[in-house]
C-alpha cells in the first residue's frame, strides 16, 4: 500500500490506533490544520534524521503534507533506507478536508503552495513593469517561468524549499525529537 484515499486513510486510523500519521508539512502549515494525533515531522527534518528514524520506526505510517508531493518525497526516502508499511494520503490535507474528515485547527497560515504562488507572481509582475524602464529585467520574468515549469515536471519546487526555511513557516516550531521518540515507541507490525 503506497498511496490511499482520504476515506481509506481514515478506515485505516479508525480500525488501527498504532497508525501513525506523520505530518511533513511546515511548522506553520501543520498549526493551521492538522489530522487529530499527527506529528509534525517537516520534511527537510525526515531528510536530517533519516538514520534515526529507520533505525527507530516501527509499526505503519501515514505520510501526510498538503496535496501529496512531499509526503512522497518521504516515503521514496524511508522507503529507500528500509523503512517499510508507509502509505501517502493522496491529495494530502486537501484531500482529507475536501472529503470532510475531522481536523484540528489552529492559527491560519498560507500553505507554501499559496506562498510560492504569491511570491513567484510578484516577482514576475514586478519585473515585466520594470522591464518598460529596463527591457533586460524581463529575464527575471523568463527565469521564474522557467523554474515554475522545472517544477511542475519535476514536482519539486526549489522556491517551496527556500519559503520553507523562512520564520514565517518555522513558528512554532516541530518538534523532532518528540516525533521520532513517537515513531520509536510504537509496536513493530513484524512483532506482531
Amino acid at each position: 500500500m503506497s498511496r490511499i484515499d482520504a476515506a481509506s486513510a481514515r478506515s485505516l486510523i479508525a480500525a488501527n490506533p498504532d497508525v501513525l500519521v506523520v505530518d511533513v508539512r511546515t511548522p506553520a502549515e501543520f498549526e493551521s490544520a492538522h489530522i487529530d494525533g499527527a506529528v509534525n515531522l517537516p520534511l527537510d527534518q525526515v531528510d536530517a534524521h533519516l538514520r534515526r528514524i529507520v533505525a527507530d520506526a516501527g509499526g505503519r505510517m501515514l505520510l501526510i503534507c498538503q496535496s501529496g508531493a512531499r509526503a512522497e518525497r518521504a516515503r521514496t526516502a524511508l522507503d529507500a533506507a528500509g523503512v517499510s508499511d508507509l502509505a501517502v494520503l493522496d491529495g494530502g490535507m486537501n484531500a482529507w478536508i475536501a472529503s470532510g474528515a475531522p481536523v484540528t485547527r489552529g492559527r491560519p497560515r498560507w500553505t507554501l503552495e499559496r506562498q510560492v504562488r504569491l511570491v513567484a507572481g510578484s516577482v514576475v509582475l514586478a519585473s515585466v513593469v520594470l522591464s518598460l524602464w529596463i527591457p533586460a529585467a524581463v529575464l527575471v520574468a523568463a527565469f521564474i517561468g522557467a523554474g515554475l515549469t522545472f517544477a511542475a515536471l519535476t514536482d519539486t519546487c526549489a522556491m517551496g524549499m527556500l519559503l520553507a526555511k523562512l520564520p514565517y513557516n518555522r513558528a512554532g516550531g516541530a518538534d523532532v525529537e518528540a516525533a521520532i521518540a513517537r515513531m520509536a515507541r510504537r509496536p513493530s507490525r513484524d512483532a506482531a
